[in-house]
This record gives C-alpha cells, structure tokens and sequence, in this order.
C-alpha cells in the first residue's frame, strides 16, 4: 500500500508539471503572436530561469537566515544526530547538516538543492515535546523529501511561476499602452488571450500549490518506508497540529517548507471546504494521519 500512494503521487506529479508546461507554452504563443515580436518569449523565459537559478543556489542560506537558525555539531546532540545518520544509511543519501531554530513551536523543514548539500532544522520545541520514535518519523519525513529532490522539484516550479507571472503581465500592459498585431485573428482571439492572460497566474498558483500537497504526502509515505512505522510519524503529527503557538520565524514565503503549516491562521484546517483547500500549502493534517494510520507492509 505504501508503494501505491507513493507510485500515486508520482504520477499526479508528473501530470501537474505537464499542464504547468502546457499553459507556457499557450500563453507564449498568444504573447508573441499578439506583440508581433517573437523574440521576446525567450527573453522573458531567460531573465526568468537566470533569476531563479540564483534563487536556486542561495535559497538554503536565505531561508536558514529568515528561521535564525544555527547549525549544531554531534557533541550538541548526539541522539538527534544518530537518528538522523541512521535514517540517512537507511536512505542511502550523504548525512545532512542539522540546524536548530529557538522556538517552542513544535516544527520541522529540509532545505538545499541536492542531497549532497541538503540540510534538516528543527525546531526546540519539537526536539523537547517528541519521543524517539516520532522524533525518527519527522526527520524520515525530510530526508524523504531530501532523496525525492522535493527542493529541485520545488526550484522548477518557481521558474515555471516566474515565466507565467512575467509573460502575464508583459501581455497585459501591452495590450493596454504598447503596440499591437493587427486585428487579424478577430476581437474574440484577443478577448480570449486576454483572459487567460488574467487567469494564468492564478491557474499557476494553484497548481504550485497542488503539487506541494502532492509532495507532502508522498514525503509521508517514503518517511514510512524509512522507519516501517507509519504510527510514530502519525503521533508527530498529531502533537504539531494540537500546538496552538504559532512559529514566530516563519511567513507565507517559508511556510511551505514546513511539515505541517507554520502559520497558525489556519485553526480550521480540519473543517475547510474544497475551494478554500486549493489554496493551501498543506493537506489537510487529518487526512494524513488517516493515510499514515492505513498503511501496512
């Protein structure tokens, strides 16, 4: 069971990415086509990746900035290390460093662009409030998405936002004050170009949002073949949820990192409809634990 929801997850991945690239492809056509000026789509796709790529390379350093977290060495803990270089073996991925955040919201996130320079933080409230075995199903959860290479995956995507936002609004502001194709196609081409213009960086969004919920459980389900025991990962979660003290570090930009959302705003994550769960970094924590309590080998 545990192969299927991660095979699942792949897959709901791989069709994610394929719409993300459809919708470029869509908009930059009707770009260029509507400007008469095609070589401006790879300028905009270049600045954007160029941008991006520096993100890519610096973004671990930025987000361990913005937590104040500090890097701890073995002698500082010992156990938390073993457990981290066991799981590691176990995955067959080069140890990560280990960060510590000072903050008694109990939470935890992976960062770094591969495994050979990933690194896990921890917060000291989940290092005081969890026991080993749930302390081993949190740090099975982010070396998964270390050795899933959620972080690249999540790199690509934010290039992916960057071209649509940027095609996007370059269409619109020429549409309104720059030059223009004559009105060969007809008014309902331009109308049409127009708004999915409007609506393709929201439709971006969304989607950037759905594949992280994707990720979030397919870190599950890879965490548990780590440990073999979904429970300990289950009971983590369940103690993170009923904290009810916000992550005073962490903001919308970073909270998607987080194993469960950060930002406690979201009470009511239980009880949320299905359009207010699109716009979600997260799925919903009990449905998790659900899937997680399910699992058998």
């Amino acid at each position: 069971m545990v192969y299927t929801e991660i095979s699942r997850n792949k897959r709901r991945t791989a069709l994610f990415i394929t719409f993300f690239l459809v919708l470029i492809i869509g908009l930059g056509w009707f770009f260029s086509y509507y400007v008469d000026a095609p070589l401006l789509l790879p300028i905009a796709v270049g600045f954007s990746t160029l941008m991006s790529l520096i993100s890519y390379y610096f973004s671990d350093k930025i987000v361990l900035a913005m937590s104040r977290a500090r890097e701890i060495k073995k002698s500082d803990d010992p156990e938390l290390y073993n457990v981290v270089e066991n799981l590691a073996i176990t995955a067959g991925l080069p140890a990560p460093k280990v960060y510590l955040i000072q903050d008694s919201a109990p939470n935890a996130f992976a960062t770094g662009r591969d495994p050979k320079h990933a690194v896990v933080a921890i917060t000291t409230g989940l290092r005081s409030k969890l026991t080993k075995q749930e302390l081993e199903g949190v740090m099975a959860h982010e070396l998964s998405h270390i050795g899933n290479y959620d972080i690249r995956l999540s790199t690509i995507i934010v290039i992916l936002v960057g071209i649509i936002t940027l095609l996007a609004d370059w269409m619109l502001r020429i549409s309104f004050h720059g030059r223009r194709r004559s009105n060969e196609g007809g008014g309902i081409l331009i109308l049409i170009g127009l708004v999915f213009a409007l609506l393709s960086p929201i439709a971006a969004m969304l989607i950037q949002l759905a594949i992280s919920r994707r990720r979030e459980y397919l870190a599950d389900a890879s965490g548990v073949l780590l440990t073999r025991y979904p429970q300990g990962l289950a009971s983590a979660l369940e103690k993170i949820a009923a904290d009810s003290e916000p992550l005073e570090v962490a903001n919308k930009a970073t909270a998607h990192l987080y194993i469960i959302n950060p930002l406690k705003e979201h009470s009511g994550r239980d009880r949320i409809g299905w359009f207010a769960g699109l716009f979600q970094t997260h799925p919903p924590i009990n449905e998790r634990i659900a899937k997680l309590r399910q699992m058998n080998f």
